[in-house]
């Protein structure tokens, strides 16, 4: 996967080709998609959707055709959310990387409903929000924000792994009548606003804690 490196700010982020931290990247070419390109074959059950790829130091969008889960309502969020972090983890198309458009987004990262006790229109990512690379998030709620992973008013709840709350046995915190699970991380609400398209480093401080 094409991805850049300074997005990668904790641990375990794989190293990138873009650095973040030492400042705003280069841009290859201007960002812009050539007109002619030619639209992908779908069917009816196709929809051109926005996604947000990283292209010098911002991130913008494209329009790709794919096939989504079907609806704009609550009840599609997750599937609709997990079609759209597919999209962003794939390599960008030809005409898209000739343009200079990549991706921030892990690979192995995987998203889920909220846990007990979350709002509805929240989404759990399985990295911690901090050990992301900031351009990944903001590629996230940006992509996320006019669809039906965001809520009413198109902000993008996100947290990091929650606990299962599961024990393999016994432990001295059963036998005091606590638990050995960790609290689920917090949530954070996020919008897609000019301030985290075009400073996309931002992105860790850009949400508001629920």
């Amino acid at each position: 996967m094409c991805v850049l490196a300074s997005l990668a700010t904790g641990c375990g982020i794989r190293a990138t080709s873009v650095p973040v931290d030492a400042g705003a990247a280069p841009s290859r070419v201007g960002c812009v998609l050539p007109n002619d390109r030619e639209s992908p074959d779908g069917g009816g059950a196709t929809s051109v959707i926005r996604v947000y790829l990283v292209c010098g130091s911002r991130v913008s969008p494209v329009e790709r055709e794919v096939r989504m889960p079907g609806g704009r309502s609550s009840a599609e969020r997750l599937p609709v959310a997990r079609k759209l972090l597919d999209e962003l983890q794939r390599q960008p198309r030809v005409t898209e990387d000739t343009a200079g458009f990549e991706t921030a987004v892990p690979e192995q990262l995987t998203i889920s409903k909220g846990t007990d006790g979350d709002p509805d229109e929240a989404l759990r990512l399985s990295r911690p929000l901090d050990e992301l690379p900031r351009y990944a998030l903001a590629q996230i709620v940006c992509t996320y924000a006019d669809t039906s992973a965001a809520d009413a008013e198109g902000g993008v709840v996100l947290g990091g792994p929650a606990e299962d709350g599961s024990s393999d046995g016994d432990s001295a915190d059963d036998a005091t009548g606590g638990t050995d699970s960790e609290a689920a991380a917090p949530l954070r609400r996020y919008e897609c606003g000019t301030a985290l398209r075009t400073h996309p480093q931002s992105a860790e401080t850009a949400g508001t804690q629920l």
